[in-house]
C-alpha cells in the first residue's frame, strides 16, 4: 500500500480542515476531556484544531503514515504524534477524535464498539466521515477507472466505504448511552477542473495514481479533467464548485 503524499492533501488544507472544526464544536458542547486522541491526524491540521478547543487536555495525534507524521511533527513541534492503526489504540481516553478517517477502516461493526471501550466513563467519541460517493466527480471517477485502457481490474482499492446512517444509530445505540449523527454538504469553490483532480489525488485516487506510474498517471488525470466538464459548469470568475456530503455522529460512553 502506498503512503499519503502530506504536501498533496495540505494543498486543501482550509477545506479539508473545516469540518475538524465543526466537529470539534460539538465535542466541545459535550465535553471537557483531560485526554484526547485525534485518529488518523495526518498532518497535524485537526490535532492542531483540538488543541486550540482544549488546551488543557494532553493530546496524541495517531497515523499509519510516516510522511503524514513527518509532516505533523514539523508543523507541530508543541503537540505529541504516534504512528499507530485505529484498531491498535491502546489506553482508555476521555474523547477519541477522528475527522475524515475511519472511512479506510473496514468493519465498522467491529471498530466503533472497539472505539468505545477505549473511553473512559462518560467519555466522547466524535467521528466525521466523507460520505460522497453519489457526487459526480466521483462516480465520473469509477466510470473512467473502469475503462479498459488503465488495466485496472484487478486493482484492489483501498477500503472507502461508510455504511447507512440507520446502521450507524443500530451500533451506537447498543454501545452509546446516548449519540447524535448528522449530515452537513459543504460546498468547495476550486480554481478549475485541475483543481478538482488534485483534490482527488490527495485521497481516493492516490493508490491509482502510484500504481500507473507518471506517463500513465497525466493521462488518467488528463481523461477526468476532459471528462469533468460537462460536469462541472464554470462559474462567471472561472471557477467550479465542488459538492462534499460528510457524516457526523458523537457518541457519550455510560
Amino acid at each position: 500500500m502506498s503512503d499519503w503524499n502530506a504536501a498533496q492533501y495540505l494543498r486543501f488544507k482550509e477545506q479539508r480542515t473545516r469540518p475538524a472544526v465543526d466537529l470539534a464544536r460539538c465535542a466541545a458542547a459535550l465535553c471537557r476531556p483531560q485526554t484526547a486522541v485525534d485518529i488518523g491526524c495526518g498532518p497535524g491540521n485537526s490535532t492542531a484544531v483540538l488543541k486550540r478547543f482544549f488546551p488543557q487536555a494532553d493530546i496524541l495525534g495517531v497515523d499509519t503514515s510516516p510522511d503524514m507524521l513527518r509532516k505533523a511533527v514539523a508543523a507541530h513541534p508543541e503537540l505529541c504524534f504516534r504512528q499507530c492503526d485505529a484498531r491498535a489504540l491502546t489506553g482508555a481516553y476521555d474523547l477519541l477524535f477522528s475527522n475524515a478517517c475511519l472511512q479506510w477502516v473496514p468493519d465498522h461493526a467491529a471498530l466503533l464498539p472497539a472505539l468505545m471501550a477505549r473511553l473512559n466513563p462518560g467519555g466522547l467519541l466524535a467521528v466525521q466521515m466523507p460520505m460522497n460517493g453519489e457526487e459526480p466527480l466521483y462516480r465520473l471517477m469509477d466510470e473512467i477507472l473502469a475503462r479498459p485502457q488503465w488495466a485496472l481490474e484487478d486493482a484492489a482499492p483501498q477500503s472507502n466505504a461508510t455504511l447507512t446512517p440507520a446502521a450507524y444509530m443500530d451500533i451506537l445505540a447498543e454501545h452509546a448511552a446516548s449519540f447524535d449523527l448528522w449530515e452537513t454538504k459543504y460546498y468547495h469553490i476550486l480554481p478549475g477542473h485541475e483543481a478538482l483532480v488534485d483534490w482527488m489525488k490527495g485521497s481516493r485516487l492516490r493508490p491509482y495514481l502510484d500504481r500507473l506510474g507518471p506517463e500513465r498517471g497525466a493521462l488518467l488525470e488528463s481523461e477526468i479533467v476532459r471528462d469533468s466538464k460537462a460536469l462541472y459548469p464554470l462559474t462567471r470568475d472561472g471557477q467550479v464548485v465542488l459538492g462534499f456530503r460528510r457524516l457526523f455522529f458523537t457518541a457519550i460512553k455510560s
